[in-house]
C-alpha cells in the first residue's frame, strides 16, 4: 500500500467512514447533535456533526461516488438543518438535488428525519469543504473535503511528505442564532466574533486559550501540503508562517502556476493548497502561524489574531517552550495593495493535462452591482440601521427573499407561480457613479427573482462594488460551476476599454472571488449544468441581508443534459 493509500485510509478512519458499498463508493453517516464545547473559558452547547468541532473530514478520489447520510437529532426548532452538507466547490453535475442551500434546492431536514446525499465527483480534485447552509449554523457546522486524484495519477508537483488540512473559523461565546436573529430584528449590524480559530482552536494570543492551540509538528527537510480553508463567517484573512515561504499550487481545487509568497489572502469560502518546505536542519526555534482580518468596509469587525505553532521534531530532548518563538509580520488590516498584487499572480496551470477552457465567445453579457442598502423599518419598530432604517444588501438593487418552498422543486414540477419570478435584471435599473458620491435613495427592492439561462449559454458577468453605504469588498460564491476570473480593476467598469485587457489565456479558475472594494471583477463561465444554482456573498452578514440571487439553467436537448428527477427521500417543505 502506497503513502497516498495509507493517507486515504487513515483519513477515512478518522472521519467515521462506514464500509464502502464498492471500491468507488464511499459512505459516511453524519449525526447532527448538540455538544458542549469550551473555548476561551466559556462553555456552550453547539450544533455538531458526530459530536466533533470542527466536523469530520470527507475523503474520496476523483470519480468516486459519495453517499452521505445525514440524520438530524437536534430538537430546537431553529436548528432544522437544511443542506447541512453543502459541499462547497463540488460542482454537483446533474445532481443539484444534492447541492441544496435552504429553500433553493431543498427544504430543511426536520428533527428526527434523515436524507441521503448521493452524487459522483466529476472532473474535480483538490481541497473543498462542507458546511451548513441556513442562517449562521455554519459557525460550528463545517469540515474539510479532500478529493485526491484518480488512483495512479500523480500530482503536477513533487509528492509531499505529509498532507495537513488547516481550516480557519470564528468562535462566538454567544449563540450565533441569537446574534443574527437580533440583528435582523433591529436592522443593525450583528455582534462580532470573540476569536478566530485554526482547526477549531483560538490559540495562545487570546485570554484563557493557551491550551487550545493548534500545533503542527514537522521534520526538517520535508515538504508538507497544507490544505487551507477559510470557513470564517464574515472575514477575509491574511495568513503567514514566521520565517517560512509558502508555494501556492492550487486555488479552489484548481491547479495554478506555482509561485512563492510569505503571506497569502483567503476570503471566506475560498481554499488554497500550499507547499511548506521545512528548513534543512533543526532551527532551534519555534514559529507562529498567524491569521488576522483584511478589512475594507465601514462596519465593526473582530480585530484580533489567531495563532498556531509550527514545531520541529528533535532527536534530543529539548524543551520547546524554552526556544525562541518567532512571529510573522502580517500586512496592515486595510492593505488593498497587497491583496491586489497577490490575486493578480494567480494563473491557471493551463497545461495539456489541465487546460484553461475559457469561453472565447460570449452569448450573454451581464452587469451586476453589489453592495449594501437599506429597507424601511417595520411599523411601530425602532431600527438601528442608517437614519432609523434596516441594513439590507442587494445585487442590481434586488435584495433576495428566500421562498417557503424550494426553488428547484418548484421549477422541476412546473409550480413556480407565486414562488419566484424569472426576470432577474441583466443590468442595474438605475445607473449612477457606482464608486463616487452615493445616490440619495438607498432603499432596495425585496423580491425573489431568478436569472434564466438556456443550457450551454456562455456567460460574461461583471460585478461592480458600490459606494451606497460605503465601499467594501464582497467575496461572491457561485454554486454548480467554476468560473474564470478574466479581469478586475478599480473604479467604475468601462465596457469600452476594460475588456481589451481581459486575460483569456490562463485566468484563474475558481468558485469564489472577491469583488474589490471600490472596484469590479469580470468572470466567464459556461452554463452546462441544469438546475437552480445559488450565488451569494460569503460574508454571512451580507447574505443574511439579501446579497444573493439564483440562476435557473434550463435542460438541454440530450438525455445527459437534463436534470434527473429528485430522490424519493428529498426533504418535504
Amino acid at each position: 500500500m502506497g503513502s497516498i493509500e495509507i493517507f486515504l485510509v487513515s483519513l477515512m478512519i478518522a472521519s467515521c467512514l462506514l464500509p464502502s458499498v464498492s471500491a468507488a463508493t464511499r459512505h459516511y453517516k453524519f449525526e447532527i447533535k448538540m455538544q458542549n464545547v469550551t473555548r476561551l473559558c466559556h462553555t456552550k452547547s453547539i450544533v455538531t456533526v458526530n459530536g466533533q468541532f470542527p466536523g469530520p473530514r470527507i475523503v474520496a478520489r476523483e470519480g468516486d461516488r459519495l453517499e452521505i447520510e445525514v440524520v438530524n437529532h437536534v430538537q430546537r426548532a431553529i436548528f432544522n438543518i437544511s443542506r447541512l452538507l453543502y459541499r462547497h466547490g463540488i460542482r454537483q453535475v446533474r445532481s443539484g438535488w444534492a447541492d441544496g442551500p435552504a429553500y433553493v434546492t431543498q427544504c430543511p431536514i426536520q428533527t428526527g428525519q434523515k436524507y441521503l446525499y448521493n452524487f459522483t465527483i466529476i472532473g474535480q480534485r483538490g481541497t473543498f469543504w462542507w458546511h451548513a447552509h441556513i442562517s449562521w449554523l455554519r459557525s460550528t457546522l463545517y469540515g474539510p473535503i479532500i478529493i485526491l486524484p484518480k488512483k495512479n495519477t500523480p500530482y503536477p508537483f513533487a509528492k509531499p511528505y505529509k498532507e495537513v488540512p488547516i481550516i480557519f473559523g470564528e468562535w462566538f461565546n454567544a449563540d450565533t442564532e441569537a446574534i443574527i436573529s437580533q440583528a435582523l430584528q433591529t436592522g443593525g449590524g450583528p455582534n462580532v466574533s470573540d476569536a478566530y480559530t485554526i482547526n477549531g482552536l483560538p490559540g495562545p494570543l487570546y485570554n484563557c486559550s493557551t491550551k487550545d492551540t493548534f500545533k503542527l509538528e514537522v521534520k526538517p527537510g520535508k515538504a508538507y501540503l497544507l490544505r487551507l480553508i477559510n470557513a470564517a463567517l464574515n472575514d477575509e484573512l491574511f495568513f503567514s508562517i514566521a520565517n517560512h515561504t509558502l508555494q501556492i499550487i492550487d486555488a479552489d481545487g484548481v491547479y495554478v502556476k506555482p509561485f512563492e509568497t510569505n503571506t497569502l489572502i483567503i476570503t471566506p469560502g475560498q481554499t488554497h493548497n500550499v507547499l511548506l518546505k521545512t528548513k534543512p536542519h533543526f532551527p532551534n526555534a519555534t514559529f507562529y502561524m498567524t491569521a488576522r482580518p483584511y478589512v475594507t468596509g465601514p462596519g465593526t469587525f473582530d480585530n484580533s489574531t489567531v495563532a498556531g505553532i509550527l514545531e520541529y521534531e528533535s532527536k534530543t530532548k529539548l524543551h520547546l517552550k524554552n526556544l525562541p518563538l518567532f512571529k510573522p509580520l502580517l500586512p496592515a488590516l486595510n492593505d488593498t495593495n497587497f491583496v491586489t498584487n497577490f490575486t493578480s499572480r494567480l494563473r491557471s496551470l493551463a497545461s495539456p493535462q489541465f487546460p484553461a477552457n475559457v469561453p472565447q465567445n460570449v452569448d450573454k453579457r451581464l452587469f451586476f452591482t453589489v453592495g449594501l442598502g437599506t429597507s424601511p423599518c417595520d411599523q411601530n419598530k425602532t431600527c438601528q440601521g442608517p437614519n432609523g432604517t434596516k441594513f439590507s444588501a442587494s445585487i442590481n438593487n434586488v435584495s433576495f427573499i428566500l421562498p417557503t418552498t424550494a426553488l428547484l422543486q418548484s421549477h422541476f414540477f412546473g409550480q413556480s407561480k407565486g414562488v419566484y419570478k424569472p426576470d432577474f435584471p441583466y443590468n442595474p435599473l438605475n445607473w449612477f457613479n457606482y464608486t463616487g458620491n452615493p445616490p440619495n435613495n438607498t432603499l432596495v427592492h425585496n423580491d425573489t427573482k431568478l436569472m434564466v439561462l438556456p443550457f450551454n449559454t456562455s456567460v460574461e458577468l461583471v460585478m461592480q462594488d458600490t459606494s451606497i453605504l460605503g465601499l467594501e469588498s464582497h467575496p461572491l460564491h457561485l454554486h454548480g460551476f467554476n468560473f474564470f476570473v478574466v479581469g478586475q480593476g478599480f473604479g467604475n467598469f468601462d465596457p469600452n476599454k476594460d475588456p481589451s485587457n481581459f486575460n483569456l489565456v490562463d485566468p484563474i479558475e475558481r468558485n469564489t472571488v472577491g469583488v474589490p472594494s471600490g472596484g469590479w471583477v469580470a468572470i466567464r463561465f459556461l452554463a452546462d449544468n441544469p438546475g437552480v444554482w445559488f450565488m451569494h456573498c460569503h460574508l454571512e452578514v451580507h447574505t443574511s441581508w439579501g446579497l444573493k440571487m439564483a440562476w435557473l439553467v434550463q435542460n438541454g436537448k440530450l438525455p445527459n443534459q437534463k436534470l434527473p428527477p429528485p430522490p424519493m427521500d428529498l426533504p418535504k417543505c
